[in-house]
C-alpha cells in the first residue's frame, strides 16, 4: 500500500513537471519537430554519370529509369516509364559512383526528394525535382 502511494506520488509529480516542461517549449519545439523526406529507388540508370558542379560544390548526376506495369482494358500490359535525375554530392559515394556506375546497370537509390528553379535558355522559370542521394547499391552488372 505505501508503496503504490509512493509510485502514484512520483507519476504525478512527473506528470506535472513534464507538463510544465513541454507548455514552456512548445515554441521551441515547433522549431525542432522531426519530418521525413525519404525515397528509395530500384532501376536502371539511363547513362554513365557525368561531373557537374564546381570545384567548390562538385556533384555527380545520373538519370535512373522505374517501371510501372498495369492491365489495360483489352488484357494486355502497358509499362510506362518514369526518370529520375539523381545527384551525388557526398565525396566517396560520388567517387565511387562515377568510376564504377555504367549505363544499364541496376541500382537501388536512397536518398531525398529535393525540388529548385531554374532559367532556361528563354529566361523563363522552370521547376526541378531531384533525388539527392545518400546511399547507391550496386548490383553485378546484366544487359537485359
Amino acid at each position: 500500500m505505501l508503496l503504490n502511494k509512493v509510485i502514484n506520488s512520483t507519476f504525478r509529480h512527473t506528470c506535472r513537471l513534464n507538463s510544465r516542461l513541454f507548455s514552456s517549449n512548445v515554441t521551441e519545439l515547433n522549431h525542432l519537430e522531426k519530418t521525413l523526406n525519404q525515397v528509395s529507388l530500384l532501376g536502371r540508370v539511363g547513362g554513365d554519370p557525368q561531373k557537374r558542379g564546381s570545384e567548390e560544390h562538385p556533384v555527380v548526376i545520373f538519370s535512373l529509369a522505374t517501371h510501372t506495369n498495369y492491365k489495360v482494358e483489352g488484357g494486355d500490359y502497358v509499362q510506362r516509364t518514369d526518370w529520375h535525375r539523381i545527384c551525388v554530392f557526398k565525396p566517396f559515394l560520388r567517387d565511387t559512383v562515377y568510376t564504377n556506375l555504367k549505363k544499364g546497370q541496376r541500382v537501388l537509390v536512397n536518398g531525398r526528394l529535393s525540388y529548385g528553379e531554374i532559367k532556361d535558355d528563354n529566361g523563363n522559370q522552370k521547376t526541378t525535382t531531384a533525388i539527392i542521394a545518400n546511399d547507391v547499391i550496386f548490383f553485378p552488372f546484366q544487359k537485359s
